[in-house]
């Protein structure tokens, strides 16, 4: 199996983790924070990380809270990559 291959929902529901929530088309996790700025530093850290690891999610940037949400558009769903993204925005 590819890194780029979806994953089965059941697939999904087995790797996803701490926090994390979906199925094969998208996973996601809130973070809430204590200030609007903390948020947006936090996104900007997001950022960061996916621009090492060449793998962006899409952020929703709300008043106290960041949603984030992977998903391998060319493939069309959720990948190994967007679980190891989902890990790495766990450790940050």
């Amino acid at each position: 199996m590819t890194k780029r291959q979806p994953l089965s929902d059941v697939q999904v529901q087995a790797q996803l983790p701490a926090g994390w929530a979906g199925d094969a088309r998208e996973i996601s996790r809130e973070f809430t924070f204590g200030s609007y700025q903390a948020g947006v530093d936090f996104a900007v850290r997001v950022a960061q990380a996916a621009d090492q690891s060449d793998h962006h999610p899409d952020l929703l940037i709300g008043y106290k809270r960041v949603k984030v949400m992977f998903s391998t558009h060319d493939a069309g769903g959720v990948t190994a990559l967007d679980i190891a993204g989902a890990q790495a925005v766990n450790g940050l």
